[in-house]
């Protein structure tokens, strides 16, 4: 296939672009790219998927202040800066998830909507998991609510617990 661009030298970067849900395609060479200014993967200046998700690690999370001398965040067991892992994309050790937490769930939040991993339930046999999911949910509520000290809530709430249980129990 040819360059889109010039028809002279073949295409060797195919770009797909949705722009207000119309999508276009880009067949186009090398040096057409350049000139166009669209990034090259594995070129010195070029795009990576490392670049973009480098770009949300840079996200602060609410309550910092922007401008104010902080502490740089560090790993205490490797030694590995926050700065130093957004550059490269990945830790150090394991360490590094406990140390950089903190900033870790916002960026979680944004790329993935959640920082809790809950996956795919099978239809035909989901149905316990479900269950003890909707159980689990219920008891962290009903420990809200006894924190409020709204106790006819937490019954009813434990009242709940117990029914759920009850049929996992006779499934």
């Amino acid at each position: 296939m040819l360059c889109q661009e010039c028809g002279k030298r073949p295409a060797t970067l195919h770009f797909t672009k949705i722009v207000n849900g119309e999508k276009t395609e880009f067949h186009i060479c090398e040096a057409c790219a350049r000139e166009r200014g669209e990034g090259i993967p594995g070129a010195p200046n070029g795009f990576s998927i490392h670049s973009l998700l480098s770009g949300l690690m840079d996200f602060e999370p609410a309550g910092s202040l922007a401008g104010t001398k902080q502490a740089v965040p560090r790993c205490e067991e490797c030694g590995l800066t926050y700065s130093q892992f957004s550059k490269l994309g990945r830790f150090g050790c394991s360490s590094c998830y406990k140390h950089f937490g903190e900033r870790l769930d916002p960026l979680l939040k944004r790329v993935h909507g959640n920082t809790v991993h809950v996956g795919k339930i099978p239809r035909r046999s989901g149905g316990r998991i479900q269950t003890q999911r909707e159980i689990d949910r219920l008891r962290q509520e009903m420990k809200s609510s006894i924190q409020k000290e709204e106790f006819e809530a937490a019954a009813k709430l434990r009242d709940k617990i117990r029914e759920l249980e009850k049929q996992i129990k006779e499934a």
